[in-house]
């Protein structure tokens, strides 16, 4: 009601959680990423302060008496009595629990508190044990197989049970089903499927050993998860339900549906007088569905009837599409073909896992459903064209089976493309165009802009690609160029020009912009193409003019801080350094009045050097055998471990000795973003090898390689790309994956958005990494080899070069002098800048100046 306007009503929401209300479809999120980074809000908090509408968490409403119009609620010992005028039930679903002996050993995945409690519960474990934790979940639809990806992806070994025949056998048919289970099956878990469980095995102290099938079986376990499905917490309907059987002074005022849950008609009221029901615990046609997109539905009707308006609810969307990386699955519609006279037109390949089936009228006009696993492309184009004529023949949308992409369709203006929030087509094309929905907004002209507008998008996701190719053909057709020009100079994207460089076997910016650009230049293409050239020919960055094309901090080969000096960072290769070492960078430390501070990449970085100061302390450094840890770079930060097999008894592989292999390999390789990896040696990840670019966690059987992973403002796990993998094919891949990301990603793109916005994520990249889809993994190697083999310190290069080193004076005229202006003081027995009062009042210097930095935090950032 809150999106229509308040206008005469008073709004209170009663919630037992403690939490503002959040996405339970997101909840995988909240399993595998940091609890302080995963926000599930739903909406923008600032709902919640708006003059009208009152929150009460953590008040569970225990009774409901419709003949005084009120709602009782209970938090802690005290009870209080909430009136209304009008009551909406929007009680959702308890997740069901299993009639059989130990269940009360076993664990459901249904709130926040469910999937904080498995992920501390799935490392406590594998500290206890010191192995992974063995997780068997119960139940193969879509929360169970989500459920089981968490928990693999938190380091556990996951096994799926399921009873049924074949997973997610209410939106699949047993062709899909067998594509699934392949899927599921090369992502590493195993699946116990035609047999129900029959007991939650314990031992004599009560702990979990395993799941007894029902054929005798017993599937070893140390947690059990049950996903079996949920059951509608009508407790509050039934209540008074047996109130008013009890008392016989009338009929109830509420009627049950046969599989639980209160009866709604078509207007989403319920038997009693303004009472309505939405979302799980309304039962609508003898059903009651636990899917977003209904309750989305239902929750606009009983607004728009709060209003005056007559909406009626059409029936439930049983569409679905499983959210798990690597194995694309969807199902709408008519799927099993149930209308009379249905056609399936079906597409099979059993042995990539890829079946895709498209139902229609007999006379293959109309589309009635369809399903897809192992490719589901065309469901994104047919989804909105359910019930319609289909623009083309229906095998021409099987992708799969060789005809390539689906029919270009434009959606009528009434076909919803969002149906999680019922967002039409017309709607985004309203607010592309400039519909004025959005009061002082101009017309829409990115996805975040549209999501801001519409709510499309903003629940699962799967409808994104859709809305930004609806985005893209509505500014085209306004005459809006839809643009991949890396800048104003160059109208080429930066994999486009990094392939005509490499082609054209470029080496100056010069002769670059002659061919593919115009002007001279901006600070967009500039430190791009030093990227690039230096990424393609290992030259020393600074060369041949391109100086003059690097950022501040590639200028002066080191980070420059807020008071213009500059930090310094010497290399220590998977954070082992000896004791020699240690005792150099005390020196120079000393010797320079530095700060000194360990980061998180498992190094020492050294805070207060001049810019004159550099090479002399460069030249100490390297003498005593280190190099530049190249903090300055969009290249290879850090590689972090844990020591491994080496010391630690729980080690499985040596963690240090990969990790030094590895930052001595990708020493120096630039790219369009920095990059970090982790080597971990045991599921513990002491190494947090999964918050990476690239991380390796050792196994019994070698390396699992996990990619895409990133911390920062928008961070990101890493997700398995292959197990199990010796030293040798670990290195292959790990060599194929960056160069793969470094040809084709965007300026300024972290591998993990790279990843995610390549066509087909996180498959692709395992196509072209591990089977050479493309018939370029050579090529990749090549590239990789030829930069180890011209790899130069550049700190090193440039103390051999008196003409280098004229780089590096404060002052042109005067190339010993120092800038009066830096001015430290003391704290915690280090220094620190100075701020603008301490510099006053000990009398120095206060330029004014206008600094250009880029990128100039810690090493980390």
């Amino acid at each position: 009601m809150a999106s229509r306007g308040l206008g005469r009503f008073d709004v209170t929401v009663l919630t037992e959680e403690a939490h503002l209300p959040y996405d339970r479809v997101a909840l995988s999120k909240a399993l595998t990423g940091d609890p302080a980074d995963v926000d599930l809000t739903l909406g923008d908090a600032s709902l919640w302060e708006t003059p009208g509408i009152t929150l009460r968490t953590g008040a569970r409403a225990v009774r409901v008496d419709t003949a005084a119009r009120t709602v009782l609620t209970r938090t802690g010992d005290e009870e209080e009595a909430h009136p209304y005028d009008e009551l909406v039930l929007a009680t959702g679903s308890n997740a069901a629990r299993l009639p059989i002996p130990g269940a009360d050993r076993s664990y459901v995945y249904r709130t926040l508190e469910d999937v904080w409690f498995l992920r501390a519960e799935i490392g406590r474990l594998a500290e206890a044990l010191g192995r992974p934790a063995r997780v068997a979940v119960i139940g193969g639809g879509l929360l169970g197989i989500e459920a089981a990806a968490g928990a693999q992806s938190l380091g556990a070994d996951a096994v799926i049970i399921d009873g049924s025949p074949w997973p997610m056998n209410r939106q699949l048919d047993e062709g899909a089903g067998q594509a699934l289970t392949r899927l599921i099956a090369a992502k590493g878990f195993t699946v116990h499927g035609g047999v129900f469980p029959s007991e939650v095995v314990t031992d004599d102290g009560g702990l979990v050993t395993g799941v007894l099938m029902a054929d005798e079986r017993v599937v070893p376990a140390d947690l059990v998860v049950v996903a079996i499905g949920v059951r509608p917490r009508d407790e509050l309907v039934r209540a008074a339900v047996e109130e008013a059987t009890a008392s016989g002074e009338g009929s109830a005022p509420f009627e049950l549906g046969p599989r639980g849950g209160v009866v709604i008609d078509e207007t989403c009221a319920t038997g009693a007088p303004n009472v309505w029901a939405i979302g799980e615990v309304a039962s609508f046609g003898g059903m009651c569905l636990g899917l977003v997109a209904p309750a989305n539905t239902m929750a606009e009707i009983v607004a728009d009837r709060l209003h005056g308006g007559g909406a009626t609810f059409p029936g439930f969307d049983t569409a679905t599409k499983l959210k798990l990386s690597g194995v694309d699955v969807a199902s709408f519609g008519d799927a099993f073909a149930a209308a009379p006279g249905a056609l399936e037109i079906v597409y099979a390949d059993p042995a990539r896992g890829v079946y895709q089936k498209i139902v229609t009228t007999d006379d293959a006009r109309t589309l009635l459903g369809g399903i897809f696993v192992g490719d589901a492309s065309p469901y994104l184009s047919l989804r909105p064209l359910l019930g319609r004529e289909l623009p083309a023949e229906p095998g021409t949308f099987l992708s799969a089976a060789g005809g390539g992409d689906a029919p270009e369709t434009e959606l009528p203006d009434d076909a919803v493309l969002c149906s999680c929030n019922n967002v039409a087509a017309g709607t985004l094309r309203d607010a592309v165009n400039g519909c004025g929905t959005c009061e002082g907004q101009d017309p829409v002209q990115d996805v975040a802009g549209l999501k801001a507008c519409t709510r499309a998008g903003t629940q699962c996701g799967s409808c994104v690609p859709m809305i930004k190719k609806l985005l893209e053909a509505e500014l085209t057709k306004s005459g809006v160029t839809v643009s991949k020009a890396l800048c104003e100079h160059i109208s080429l994207s930066r994999q486009e020009l990094f392939d005509h460089i490499r082609v054209a076997q470029l080496t100056s910016f010069e002769d670059i912009m002659s061919r593919f650009g115009t002007g001279a230049g901006c600070d967009i293409c500039k430190p791009t193409i030093a990227s690039i050239l230096a990424s393609q020919h290992s030259a020393y960055v600074l060369d041949a003019g391109r100086g003059t094309l690097q950022d501040t901090n590639d200028r002066a080969l080191a980070n420059m801080q807020k008071d213009g000096t500059y930090s310094v960072v010497p290399r220590i290769p998977g954070g082992e350094i000896t004791p020699e070492k240690l005792g150099v960078i005390a020196a120079v430390a000393q010797k320079y009045n530095l700060y000194t501070k360990i980061t998180g990449g498992q190094r020492i970085d050294m805070f207060g050097a001049r810019l004159e100061q550099l090479p002399d302390i460069w030249a100490e450094l390297i003498a005593a055998g280190m190099e530049s840890g190249q903090a300055y770079g969009k290249s290879l930060r850090t590689v972090k471990s844990c020591v491994g097999s080496t010391w630690c008894r729980f080690g499985q592989q040596d963690s240090v000795g990969m990790a030094i292999q590895l930052e001595l390999r990708y020493r120096g390789l630039r790219s369009p973003h920095k990059l970090k990896l982790g080597v971990s040696g045991c599921a513990r990840e002491c190494a947090e090898a999964r918050g990476k670019d690239v991380g390796v966690i050792a196994t019994a059987d070698g390396w699992n390689l996990y990619v895409g992973g990133n911390g920062g403002a928008t961070p990101a796990h890493a997700e398995l790309l292959a197990k199990d993998l010796d030293d040798e094919t670990l290195i292959k891949y790990i060599d194929r994956y960056f160069m793969y990301y470094i040809r084709t990603a965007d300026r300024l793109q972290r591998t993990a958005r790279w990843q995610e916005e390549l066509d087909g994520g996180l498959e692709h990249v395992r196509q072209v990494v591990v089977e050479d889809s493309l018939g370029i993994a050579a090529e990749l190697e090549a590239a990789m080899a030829t930069h180890v083999e011209h790899y130069e310190d550049e700190w090193a290069a440039t103390l051999k070069d008196p003409e280098r080193l004229r780089r590096f004076r404060s002052f042109v005229n005067a190339p010993d002098a120092a800038d009066e202006s830096i001015v430290h003081v003391a704290e915690r027995d280090q220094i620190r800048p100075a701020t603008v009062q301490e510099k006053v009042s000990l009398g120095a210097t206060i330029p004014l100046r206008a600094a250009a930095v880029a990128g100039a935090a810690s090493e980390e950032g």
